[in-house]
């Protein structure tokens, strides 16, 4: 108990999924929680749990493609709570999977909006709060599919590759500042997401199988697989981590 004691952390997409475990699991060990989502029903329920269980939280309504929403909301945390020491990159979408040729021009800009151009936003907006404090730690949620390739998704993996290398950047930007930039790179998880997916599919049990058998270990993973990876990255107990690729796959790009 108490790995991040009394840090500040910002979780985006911290409504449902690996951002509600990651919210919850962070509570749990002592951080004060920033919700932020665009589900505000699910966004408060994850902070009333986390407040039943005797932790601090709070929910933001934040659309992290709007710099202005971003700019705002981590002023008002900021000035509530006097620190940022945590930001967890996690708000995401998968949008359309379909080949590179029929994929339009919104359905591709879609996708980066939230998943490259959300990274880079809230990036630009903790790193002055996190200057004041002498340092922290942002997560980058990217995927397997930022790491391999895949007959699918083509604008999902291109936008998880960039994600992968802005934490690279950014990790030598900043290291001189303790601030410490890492990406976890998770491999098929029980989320909403693809739940999602596989409905889409059609035949759930059938599509679940499929999934499992692409993992060494035999099955996909679970929220919270992902979760402890970012409590250890948002933790002191990674002080010597910057830049890294925190893979959490089952083994999948083991093969």
């Amino acid at each position: 108990m108490g790995r991040v004691e009394g840090k500040v952390a910002i979780v985006t997409g911290g409504a449902q999924g690996i951002g509600r475990a990651t919210s919850l699991l962070l509570a749990r060990e002592g951080a004060k929680v920033m919700v932020t989502d665009l589900l505000d029903a699910a966004g408060k329920k994850t902070i009333t749990e986390i407040k039943n269980s005797s932790g601090t939280a709070d929910f933001w309504h934040l659309d992290v493609t709007s710099e202005r929403d971003v700019t705002r909301v981590f002023a008002e945390i900021f000035e509530k709570y006097g620190r940022i020491d945590v930001l967890v990159n996690n708000a995401g979408i998968a949008g359309a999977s379909k080949p590179t040729h029929e994929i339009t021009e919104e359905e591709w800009d879609k996708v980066m909006a939230v998943n490259v151009k959300g990274v880079f936003l809230c990036t630009k907006h903790s790193i002055p709060y996190m200057k004041k404090r002498g340092g922290g730690s942002i997560i980058n949620l990217s995927s397997i599919y930022g790491l391999v390739g895949a007959a699918d998704a083509p604008p999902y993996h291109a936008a998880k590759g960039a994600v992968r290398l802005m934490t690279k950047t950014d990790a030598i930007l900043y290291a001189k500042e303790n601030i410490r930039v890492n990406s976890v790179h998770p491999g098929f998880i029980w989320t909403p997401m693809v739940e999602n997916f596989l409905q889409s599919q059609g035949d759930m049990a059938t599509g679940r199988k499929a999934l499992d058998a692409l993992h060494p270990i035999g099955h996909i993973g679970e929220a919270d697989d992902i979760a402890y990876g970012i409590l250890y990255l948002a933790s002191n107990e990674s002080k010597f981590v910057t830049g890294s690729e925190l893979v959490i796959d089952g083994g999948y790009t083991a093969q």
